[in-house]
């Protein structure tokens, strides 16, 4: 099937860590990906291994998605980072306004992720592709949906040339954030953000730190799985392979997998939905 793919790492804290995410990376890139994002943490606190793991998936001949957020930074500092990036002939950013370290107060020169965006274009032109946060459940720290709505749209209007959404669970959720968002004016597209069940526990904690909404049917079948890992796994999969083939017959413009720098549920779910060159 022809719907563009790409997939989404953190950066390795150990050695063992990033001899795993090179073979992961190879068996991913099999699947000829668009492009592999890196995550990037609070106030740019992997900044250093999230360039050592961008300029590896870039030797390895995959495009690299380096993930920069704005919020507790300088112009100056950004204006680094985006140089280096550029030297390495990398041209695509997920433009982020992010989260300042725990116990941090200073919230540096930028307050939103627009900002970002608008900084990238003035400063790098044109060619540069500026992929930005979706969230069709809406952001957890803003109350008012509308609001959410409109910084999403602002972000489009400075620049920015598509969107990844945060993982949901709830197709309709994203279409109507799109057909919202599009009449707003805000017409690029707007990738899916898919997350296979890695481990259910740790998903549902992320889901309620970001309001993202897990059917309770699908929770409470989860939850009476008990220990039986492969009826989880099965589970799993065939909820996320649903999920993915309605957005697909939607109309989504691709999918974006977050791997937790793992493979083995993620090439599954590409090879039960026939993605990649050997479907």
């Amino acid at each position: 099937m022809t719907v563009p793919i790409s997939f989404e790492f953190f950066p390795p804290n150990t050695p063992v860590g990033d001899d795993k995410l090179k073979t992961v990376v190879q068996e991913l890139g099999a699947l000829k990906p668009e492009f592999f994002s890196v995550t990037y943490g609070a106030g740019g606190a992997t900044r250093d291994k999230t360039l050592a793991t961008v300029s590896a998936i870039a030797k390895a001949g995959f495009e690299a998605a380096p993930h920069l957020s704005c919020v507790g930074s300088t112009r100056a500092g950004l204006a680094e980072i985006l140089a280096t990036y550029r030297a390495q002939n990398i041209r695509r950013i997920v433009a982020l306004r992010g989260d300042l370290p725990s116990g941090t107060a200073v919230a540096g020169e930028f307050r939103y992720a627009a900002e970002l965006v608008r900084f990238i274009r003035e400063t790098q032109g044109p060619d540069w592709q500026i992929e930005v946060a979706a969230y069709p459940e809406y952001h957890p720290e803003q109350r008012y949906a509308a609001r959410d709505v409109q910084h999403y749209v602002e972000k489009v209007k400075a620049g920015a040339t598509a969107a990844i959404t945060q993982f949901f669970f709830n197709p309709d959720a994203y279409f109507h954030f799109v057909e919202q968002t599009r009449k707003l004016g805000a017409e690029v597209p707007v990738v899916p953000g898919i997350m296979p069940f890695h481990n259910f526990a740790k998903i549902a904690q992320f889901a309620q730190r970001d309001g993202i909404e897990i059917p309770r049917w699908v929770a409470l079948k989860m939850e009476g799985f008990l220990d039986d890992a492969a009826s989880i796994r099965a589970f799993g999969l065939d909820v996320v392979t649903s999920l993915c083939e309605r957005l697909i017959a939607g109309g989504a413009p691709g999918l974006h997998f977050y791997t937790m720098n793992q493979s083995p549920l993620t090439l599954e779910l590409c090879k039960r939905l026939q993605l990649g060159p050997a479907a």
